[in-house]
């Protein structure tokens, strides 16, 4: 009993490193490096990861990866009882390999409509190339907020 306890606190584990890596994002955005907007530029700059944090889509993808994570934990607990160390080990392998593909189609579809805005608003403004903010020493033309906008609708 005490060994599917551990299982059961590793998986826990991992989705709370899963949330923890969504959060420091959000720490990224607050201690983000200063950028000085050159409006004569042709090159653009976003804070990209706050773009993916305040994202309408990512507080569902979180909701959506805690519901994954609690079937496989439910499915785990269901099999693993008949099942050796070893075959426990290895099956516990394969659901944290199906949370991890979860959460990284969850996160390839908000970066994709990230990616499609920000390209969306650079060529309004008739920039050639756009640079994650932290990055960016000095210059750019900062649009992270004409995104955030057309993001939110707001």
């Amino acid at each position: 009993m005490l060994k599917i306890e551990k299982k059961q606190v590793k998986i826990i584990s991992l989705v709370v490193a899963a949330f923890f890596l969504l959060g420091v994002v959000g720490i990224a955005v607050s201690q983000g490096s200063k950028t000085y907007a050159a409006s004569s530029s042709n090159i653009g700059v976003v804070n990209y990861s706050m773009l993916i944090q305040q994202h309408p889509d990512t507080a569902k993808a979180e909701e959506t990866l805690k519901a994954e994570y609690e079937n496989l934990k439910k499915e785990y607990d269901s099999r693993a009882a008949s099942m050796s160390d070893q075959e426990k080990q290895s099956y516990e392998a394969q659901l944290q390999q199906r949370l991890n593909q979860k959460k990284q189609d969850l996160l390839k579809e908000i970066t994709d409509k990230v990616d499609a805005t920000v390209k969306s608003v650079a060529e309004a403004k008739g920039l050639t190339v756009v640079i994650d903010k932290n990055y960016v020493v000095y210059g750019g033309q900062d649009i992270t907020d004409d995104v955030a906008k057309k993001i939110t609708g707001k």
